[in-house]
């Protein structure tokens, strides 16, 4: 599998998710409604808990 979306690409949808909704996006929302991000952010980091620790550092 190969990302379609760089590393920064992911972090700052997940942080903009995470502002938008004020909380951190749950795995199965983002799975459903942009499985894109699930696929690249599971590319990058482990798993989605990495992911979301990432972002909150950038944010």
């Amino acid at each position: 599998m190969e990302a379609s979306m760089s590393l920064e690409e992911v972090v700052q949808q997940i942080t903009h998710l995470a502002q938008s909704a004020g909380e951190a996006p749950r795995k199965k929302q983002v799975k459903k409604s942009n499985p894109e991000l699930m696929r690249n952010a599971l590319y990058y980091f482990p798993n989605w808990d990495a992911a979301l620790e990432q972002s909150a550092k950038h944010a």
